[in-house]
């Protein structure tokens, strides 16, 4: 689906201010490609399958959007570094959600995008965050961008790895079902057909570069959730 159809679904004013404070996210996360954008597109994807109705569908495409809002808000110079985060960090990290469900809507985010944004880090098993949420206490919508982020970022290259091939990628979401991933979102998207977003955007003279520097197996959480 493209970006234009994808306009569709919410106000275009309010898609144009959104696209924006994306494209901010994601020059702040040092993202090279867009990242938000993506995880709209691989969200709305299997939104379509899961039947989502067509204003929850623009819900969860302007959570997308706005997902990570919270880490601008909080400006930390950890986010942007180019290593390993301590795990003081992470603890701090671990407040993006809720800031950015203030911050969502503060710019206009409809109620329940505020609360996808809250709750996109909760784990099927309970042990995300920020309300340790499990199974279906947490709304499907949030199950959908719980995986299109991960997804969306292991097949992405930050500055401080390398990104995963597409095989890779599918293969870490299927064996965290269960675990971090509700197990019936995970099989939805397993299913879907090829498009562009899906592609991963792995750098084989990169993957060489971090080999030749003795880099482990990258740290997941760092990996998802960074």
């Amino acid at each position: 689906m493209s970006a234009l159809k994808l306009n569709d679904l919410i106000d275009k004013d309010a898609s144009e201010v959104f696209e924006k404070l994306a494209t901010t996210t994601d020059r702040f996360e040092r993202y090279d490609n867009p990242h938000a954008q993506r995880i709209a597109v691989i969200a709305d994807e299997i939104g379509k399958l899961f039947h989502l109705a067509k204003h929850d569908r623009g819900s969860l495409r302007t959570a997308a959007l706005l997902h990570d809002i919270g880490e601008v808000a909080m400006e930390r110079e950890y986010i942007q570094r180019a290593s390993s985060i301590t795990d003081e960090e992470r603890i701090d990290l671990a407040r993006h959600p809720v800031i950015g469900e203030r911050e969502a809507s503060r710019v206009g985010a409809d109620r329940a995008a505020q609360l996808i944004v809250r709750w996109h880090h909760e784990w099927w098993n309970g042990t995300g965050y920020p309300d340790a949420l499990r199974r279906e206490e947490i709304p499907l919508a949030a199950r959908i961008l719980r995986l299109a982020d991960s997804y969306a970022a292991l097949t992405d290259l930050r500055p401080f790895r390398p990104a995963m091939t597409t095989r890779s990628a599918r293969r870490e979401i299927a064996q965290r079902a269960g675990l971090e991933f509700d197990p019936a979102v995970v099989k939805t998207f397993l299913s879907l057909e090829s498009f562009p977003e899906l592609d991963s955007f792995e750098n084989d003279e990169f993957q060489v570069e971090i080999k030749a520097q003795g880099s482990s197996s990258w740290d997941l959480f760092s990996s998802i959730d960074r």
